[in-house]
């Protein structure tokens, strides 16, 4: 009977786990492009100047977050909700400042806190997420609270350094800014989104469009525009305006408003925009015409 000796000689070997790639998921509950938009992103401009990872000029000078904005302060005031992006711990939150907006007669010192209301929370690998422009009162999370990718924070408010309703966040690695959009900061000028971004989802590039829009009886008040509180009015001799109220205007664009009605075309105009401006409206309409408007339908269309 044979006998075989034989050794089998095992090395050590590692197994390196890999880290999970931090990815991000919506941080508030609505459809952009739908009932909310994008009306700011990380300023890619070193210097003095502002530009979107895009080079379009969806970002200002040292803005370091991603806007997420509701059309009219009217929306924001039907509760939209403030949703964690990723799962961590809560660091902090703030939860007593007004909702005013910027330019209101109301409006306090900041005395430093731009962000206004809003919750930070603590990633693994070095992630943060700061949540700003919250509004007061309805923080839902405590500090040392871990929350999962979509639990309620709050709702979106008007507090803090805030010209429009929006929810302002920001993403941190180690302490340094990161531009979801870019965040290799590998985008060149008229890139949609490069192929890796931090969202779980695509997110679409809108360069601009319509907020909101309607009929008035004269041209509406800045104010009740953007609180979505513009009242139509219209009686049979009283003017007929039509109003659209926009976001992402260049110079050079153009905004057609065309009204027509049993009659046929009651206006067709093109109002050319002749500087760049973040936010705008623009309105066109007629006098009502001798014995008054004829009964019926009357449709406007913007774009």
């Amino acid at each position: 009977m044979s006998r075989f000796a034989f050794a089998l000689a095992l090395a050590p070997t590692a197994i390196l786990a890999q880290e999970a790639p931090f990815r991000l998921a919506l941080p508030i509950d609505c459809t952009p492009g739908e009932d909310c938009v994008i009306q700011n992103y990380v300023d890619a401009d070193p210097g003095p100047e502002a530009a979107d990872f895009t080079c379009g000029p969806l970002s200002y000078d040292t803005h370091k977050g991603t806007d997420f904005r509701l059309p009219t302060i009217a929306r924001q005031r039907e509760g939209v909700d403030v949703l964690a992006a990723a799962p961590g711990v809560v660091l902090g939150l703030r939860d007593e400042m007004p909702d005013i907006l910027q330019g209101w007669d109301a409006r306090r010192s900041l005395e430093g806190r731009d962000c206004g209301n809003g919750v930070t929370i603590s990633h693994e690998g070095g992630w943060e997420t700061q949540y700003c422009h919250m509004a007061r009162g309805s923080i839902a999370v405590a500090q040392g609270d871990r929350v999962e990718a979509g639990t309620r924070l709050g709702a979106v408010g008007l507090s803090g350094q805030s010209q429009f309703p929006h929810l302002h966040l920001s993403v941190r690695k180690d302490g340094e800014e990161i531009d979801p959009f870019d965040p290799e900061d590998t985008a060149t000028c008229g890139d949609a989104a490069p192929a890796d971004t931090l969202w779980e989802a695509p997110l679409a590039y809108l360069p601009g469009g319509l907020l909101d829009a309607g009929f008035a009886a004269g041209v509406p008040d800045w104010f009740d525009i953007q609180a979505g509180e513009v009242v139509a009015e219209i009686t049979t001799d009283t003017p007929l305006v039509l109003w659209g109220y926009a976001f992402g205007g260049r110079e050079g664009d153009v905004m057609r408003l065309t009204v027509t009605g049993p009659d046929g075309v009651v206006v067709d105009n093109e109002v050319l925009l002749d500087k760049t401006q973040a936010q705008l409206f623009r309105a066109s309409g007629r006098r009502a015409p001798e014995g008054g408007w004829t009964d019926g339908s009357y449709e406007g269309r913007i774009a």
